[in-house]
């Protein structure tokens, strides 16, 4: 009897992709003239939109440092070594 493990695995994966994809969510997110209007805010004393702009930033630069941590560990892991010429030839004596 075969192992169709494999199979149902792909299958169960396959349902729970079209189960989150099928039942979609209701998100929040924010929209330009929200954060328009906290950058107003903050010219007018309001401190909510600064806490606002520092996260929206905050969100911003994490995709960027993985990339490049990700980039750096990948630098330092495939660099070639610097490999020394161990050629000691003999002088060419004529």
């Amino acid at each position: 009897m075969k192992n169709y493990f494999g199979v149902r695995m792909f299958f169960v994966y396959l349902f729970v992709l079209f189960s989150l994809v099928g039942a979609p969510q209701p998100s929040y997110s924010q929209c330009a003239m929200c954060s328009l209007n906290a950058e107003n805010s903050t010219q007018h004393g309001n401190t909510q939109g600064k806490g606002l702009n520092a996260g929206i930033l905050f969100l911003l630069a994490m995709p960027f440092l993985f990339a490049g941590g990700i980039g750096f560990l990948w630098y330092k892991k495939f660099r070639a070594p610097h490999s020394k010429s161990n050629l000691n030839l003999p002088p060419h004596n004529q």
